[in-house]
């Protein structure tokens, strides 16, 4: 199937010289376009997640977004409740989604991809979030590892994996987590040494997410144990997981997110090719400057997806509260206390928006820095559980029960505080720049 991405570049290039790359083509039509600028916020909409609402985007961008809420809703929503009990989402869904290029949306053409930029990738965040699907690990495949590959594989590396990943067919995962160290990256175990032309890796991972699926795993290793700071002696790796001496653990049980896999990875005389290590020469104890250099986005689409699902609490509990009766009416024309807590929430997720897409604009220009990549993931996380919780309130005792999507949010929204950095460490980068 034609993806929709592609679509839209050509509805562009009608307006726009054919000369600028496609990625480029969608950022100069995002600032240029006086339309663009006149769009309403989705706070003025009938719903907050309103398509053709928000002044990053374009009418271009509704096409994908039409799109892609369409997908989930046929695609993935129908069978998530199956994919809970299961552990993990079907091995067609993954091809699905690339067959209808909501994949690694940004890699270029050159790679099996379709140029598009980082607004379209947001565009699958968000609309994952407004679905209340938390099983498919898409994002941490296409706009956390998919990046390092663009960024700073060789071209050998980028043809090898990445027409796979844009196809759904090679499922990617992120390895750096360890059991002694998760926020504090420079406190890892694992080892690669140097053997001849191939490295020997040992040691272990754990909450990796896609774990049970994943047919490549970046690799965060020792490279260098005698370097004067951890950091510089950190280097990453391509691994395919068929190789032998690579094993996976349990699918951990969680208390939300039942349909991601999550799980533990164990490496025992592991031995990959020079090849395998990400940017080979280029990469050599480089790992650690690389996670630096690619940790605003990861931070950003956190916060995208936590916004995202503040505004989805919010609209299905105007919903119940609209039509649920006590004393003779119904919650929300009977209780004033009532509608002025949905009067704050929908306050507090309005602003909460309004930074989030600020944000998202500076990095569709390059401008994210870390200190503010940082605060959005820490109050967009924060603003997803509080707003979760609040509404929850409301349902009374049915928000209680997991049938009910407002259980659901509130029980998979809690590690969001927790992963890509936990809240606390969020907030000690905010301050060092202070």
């Amino acid at each position: 199937m034609q993806s929709i991405i592609s679509t839209a570049s050509r509805t562009l290039s009608a307006t726009v010289s054919r000369s600028v790359a496609p990625s480029a083509t969608f950022a100069r039509r995002t600032l240029s376009d006086e339309a663009a600028a006149l769009r309403p916020d989705n706070c003025h909409s009938p719903t907050m997640m309103e398509i053709g609402t928000r002044r990053p985007f374009t009418e271009d961008h509704d096409i994908v977004r039409q799109s892609c809420r369409r997908w989930w809703e046929q695609e993935v929503v129908p069978h998530h409740a199956q994919w809970e009990k299961d552990g993990q989402i079907s091995r067609e869904c993954w091809e699905s989604a690339g067959a209808n290029g909501f994949l690694a949306m940004t890699t270029p053409e050159d790679y099996g991809g379709y140029g598009g930029s980082i607004l379209d990738a947001n565009i699958m965040w968000e609309e994952q979030s407004y679905s209340g699907c938390t099983g498919p690990g898409f994002a941490i495949h296409s706009d956390i590892c998919g990046p390092y590959v663009v960024n700073h594989g060789t071209e050998e590396q980028k043809h090898m994996w990445l027409p796979g990943m844009v196809e759904g067919k090679k499922i990617a995962a992120l390895g750096m987590t360890e059991p002694s160290a998760g926020s504090d990256l420079q406190g890892m175990r694992t080892t690669a040494t140097r053997d001849g032309d191939d490295w020997v890796i040992n040691g272990s991972k754990v909450f990796i997410t896609n774990g049970q699926m994943c047919d490549l795993l970046i690799l965060a290793a020792k490279t260098d144990p005698d370097a004067a700071k951890p950091a510089a002696g950190m280097s990453l790796f391509l691994v395919d997981t068929s190789l032998p001496g690579f094993s996976r653990g349990q699918n951990l049980d969680k208390i939300g997110m039942k349909a991601q896999d999550t799980s533990e990875l164990f490496f025992e005389d592991l031995r990959v090719p020079h090849s395998a290590l990400l940017g080979t020469d280029a990469g050599m104890n480089r790992g650690f400057y690389m996670m630096m250099q690619e940790l605003p986005q990861e931070r950003l689409l956190i916060a995208s997806m936590g916004v995202a699902a503040a505004e989805a609490c919010f609209e299905m509990t105007r919903d119940y509260v609209k039509e649920r009766k006590a004393f003779g009416t119904t919650l929300f024309k009977g209780m004033q206390t009532i509608r002025h807590e949905l009067a704050e929430i929908k306050t507090e997720v309005a602003v909460g928006r309004a930074f989030y897409d600020n944000c998202l604009m500076l990095h569709n220009e390059g401008r994210l820095d870390s200190q503010m990549a940082s605060m959005a993931k820490y109050y967009c996380t924060d603003l997803q559980n509080k707003t979760a919780n609040r509404c929850l309130q409301l349902f009374g005792g049915w928000g209680y029960m997991t049938e009910y999507p407002i259980a659901r949010a509130f029980i998979d929204g809690r590690v969001q505080q927790i992963y890509g950095g936990a809240n606390e460490v969020m907030k000690e980068l905010i301050a060092r720049s202070i």
